[in-house]
């Protein structure tokens, strides 16, 4: 049983012949009481502070669980970024390595395109120089057939005397290597 301060205040001792001095006891019960009950408000304040600081206590583990299951997410989330990262740097120069390599297949393929045109052009070149001297041939002998026959007719009476006419003489190449 708990003793209170008032229990030790109302407490009565039965009186005998001889017995203590009842002032004396009384003040002695007063000042037990007072301490007691001074105890009693010490201890309900201490017990108030322990549940204050059990609380914080709790707080203080909840803060710190949540602060370990932050931080190793954050571990987690570092690694996957790390290596989602990784993962996009590779993609990347892959497809910096398929778009180099697409443009040069189809530098390959214009320079080849290139070649087949100049060598189309030089064929081009070489039939149209053929003609060319065909043409050229063809108008020589025309003239020079022209020529000599001009040389068969009966020449109008010359005023002055002319100097018989020479033949008629083209170089075909040196007129293809002139419009060259």
């Amino acid at each position: 049983m708990r003793i209170s301060p008032i229990s030790i205040k109302r407490q009565e001792f039965s009186k005998s012949f001889r017995g203590f001095d009842t002032e004396e006891v009384q003040a002695f019960l007063e000042k037990i009481a007072e301490d007691v009950e001074a105890l009693n408000a010490e201890n309900d304040s201490l017990k108030k502070i322990v549940d204050e600081n059990n609380s914080q206590l709790l707080e203080y583990r909840r803060i710190e669980k949540n602060l370990q299951e932050t931080l190793l997410k954050a571990h987690e989330n570092s690694a996957k970024s790390m290596e989602s990262t990784k993962k996009q740097a590779g993609l990347m120069l892959k497809e910096a390595e398929i778009k180099a390599q697409q443009i040069i297949d189809k530098a390959k393929e214009s320079a080849n395109e290139i070649r087949n045109s100049i060598i189309s052009l030089r064929e081009e070149r070489d039939v149209i120089i053929a003609k060319l001297k065909g043409i050229v041939s063809t108008q020589s002998n025309l003239l020079e057939m022209r020529v000599e026959k001009a040389g068969d007719e009966p020449a109008p009476v010359p005023e002055k005397k002319t100097e018989p006419q020479k033949k008629f003489q083209v170089n075909i190449d040196q007129v293809i290597d002139k419009l060259l």
